[in-house]
């Protein structure tokens, strides 16, 4: 999916480059050409400099292909503008936009732009909005700061020992269901076709994990097994 992402500061940057690992085809704008220092070296999408709502602007991001819009500059004005543009004028199907004032949040909520205030999982916020239709996380501990989620598994990954998963995720796998019996995995611990995975992840990275255990494993694990 085509995703434009209005602004690279610290969430821009990390969502841009999360959207990217996952196999998305991304495009980050912003005013200032030195914020897409923030994105990681081998970041493979578009930068584009200028305003988020300039509609020449967002045509150079490829708005027009995008099927997702995310407004996480630091302005509360300049993201819901941004917002409002990509969903009306060029029907950009899901669009978020970042709000720092929560009584504003309410306000553009109910015009029917899904609005995320500045909290912990911010990212993982953004990125369930833009990508997923169901929650990610099952549980969080009380800072909101770690998560646990259900995996939906490629199949690909039967046959596979969890320190895989694990590698390919970032996170931890916390305990796993098989045969209708909890069950707390080991290094050794192969994943069986039937096998219910519960993950443990920081926020920020969440959404991340279950969209990489969603695909199959790339030839990086590939090649560590030769």
């Amino acid at each position: 999916m085509r995703v434009v992402v209005m602004g690279c500061g610290r969430v821009g940057a990390s969502l841009a480059d999360s959207l990217a690992r996952i196999g998305h085809d991304v495009a980050v704008i912003d005013r200032d050409s030195t914020a897409f220092h923030r994105l990681s070296p081998d970041f493979p999408g578009e930068r584009v400099v200028g305003m988020g709502f300039d509609r020449d602007v967002l045509l150079k991001a490829g708005i027009e292909e995008a099927g997702a819009f995310a407004a996480v500059s630091s302005g509360d004005n300049s993201n819901i503008i941004s917002a409002r543009v990509a969903r009306e004028t060029f029907g950009v199907e899901r669009v978020v936009a970042r709000i720092y004032d929560a009584k504003r949040a309410a306000v553009y909520e109910r015009l029917g732009i899904p609005t995320v205030a500045t909290v912990p999982w911010t990212t993982d916020r953004l990125l369930h909005v833009l990508t997923r239709e169901s929650e990610t996380t099952r549980w969080r501990d009380p800072t909101g700061n770690v998560g646990v989620t259900e995996l939906n598994l490629h199949e690909g990954w039967v046959g596979r020992r969890i320190t895989e998963l694990e590698a390919a995720t970032g996170g931890r796998v916390a305990f796993m269901i098989r045969f209708g019996a909890g069950l707390l995995p080991d290094a050794k611990t192969v994943i069986q076709a039937s096998d219910q995975v519960y993950m443990a992840a920081i926020a920020g990275h969440i959404a991340e994990a279950l969209a990489i255990a969603a695909l199959p494993p790339s030839e990086d694990i590939e090649e560590q097994r030769r």
